[in-house]
């Protein structure tokens, strides 16, 4: 856990991000991860990867943003995102960060914005994944999931095994029949929200793995540790519980081999396929979670 919390340290110190977005490397890794900055580009990733048996889910980048009157162009990015999807034959899959979408100005402004896109996605046959960001949002978050599938149903969230209490958090959604991403997170948190060694954080994930895939509705495992997928794969069978009543998610541009794999092996996989121009947190949140792209961007910077 030292790197990955050194390098979220450091994505929030200004000196470092103005290195970053002003560096051609860490330009050209990011782009492993990103599906373009437009959304023309990344309906075109989508629709090539439908073609290799893998569904997506679309993210337009930003988080964070400065009015309300940013947040509205986001939900209207959002409901062009959605619409194109349908034309281009796709499912109208999208994922949002809340604090795009004005949270830290107004809850209730903020759960309008989000309101209009699952109105959408019910009418459509399409789905809205409200993500979960660090833990200062997540009780708001869960608040807004709730009344907006009570309300449309369409809709579901992320929980974070590295948070000491999603345990709780599975519970209460499985109970509502709310759909469930689960992840392992990638916030800097403290000591008393979340756990710092990642043998606890992987031992949580797997429980609530099992959890969600015995009782959760249509659950999604959000992961590329090889060792987490193969003990769910384990499970699965043990339990025989059918291929199609959850799925695995990878992010885009990360273990292309392993997708490759889950895809033939006969298991549904659904990646997240970001784009946009503001790229900077997410790609920090990618380094921090896997050495190797570290190493790769150090080998670059010391061929400069």
């Amino acid at each position: 856990m030292p790197l990955r919390r050194t390098l979220l340290y450091l994505s929030q110190q200004p000196g470092f991000r103005k290195w970053a977005e002003t560096s051609p490397v860490a330009r050209k890794l990011s782009s492993r991860f990103i599906a373009g900055s437009t959304l023309d580009e990344a309906l075109s990733v989508c629709r090539k990867i439908r073609g290799d048996g893998i569904t997506a889910t679309l993210d337009y980048l930003g988080e964070n943003v400065k009015s309300l009157d940013e947040a509205a162009a986001c939900r209207d990015m959002y409901l062009r995102m959605l619409a194109g999807l349908r034309e281009s034959g796709l499912e109208p899959n999208v994922s949002v960060k809340l604090t795009q979408f004005g949270l830290d100005f107004s809850t209730e402004a903020c759960e309008e914005n989000v309101a209009a896109l699952v109105e959408v996605a019910a009418r459509t046959g399409g789905f809205v994944r409200i993500d979960m960001e660090s833990s200062a949002y997540t009780e708001r978050t869960l608040g807004i999931v709730k009344r907006l599938h009570a309300r449309y149903g369409a809709c579901g969230t992320v929980i974070q095994s590295y948070l000491r209490r999603s345990a709780a958090d599975v519970d209460t959604l499985i109970g509502k029949q709310i759909r469930v991403r689960l992840c392992k997170g990638a916030y800097l948190e403290p000591a008393e929200v979340a756990f710092a060694d990642k043998a606890d954080v992987d031992r949580n994930y797997l429980r609530l793995a099992e959890r969600l895939l015995l009782e959760g509705r249509y659950p999604a495992i959000a992961t590329h540790d090889e060792r987490m997928i193969a003990s769910a794969r384990r499970f699965v069978a043990n339990q025989k519980i059918a291929h199609d009543s959850f799925e695995f998610q990878m992010l885009y541009g990360i273990r292309r081999d392993l997708q490759t794999r889950l895809v033939q092996d006969g298991y549904r996989l659904r990646l997240y396929v970001p784009f946009g121009e503001a790229w900077y947190p997410y790609f920090m949140r990618r380094l921090a979670e896997r050495p190797a792209n570290l190493l790769f961007l150090a080998r670059n910077l010391l061929r400069r």
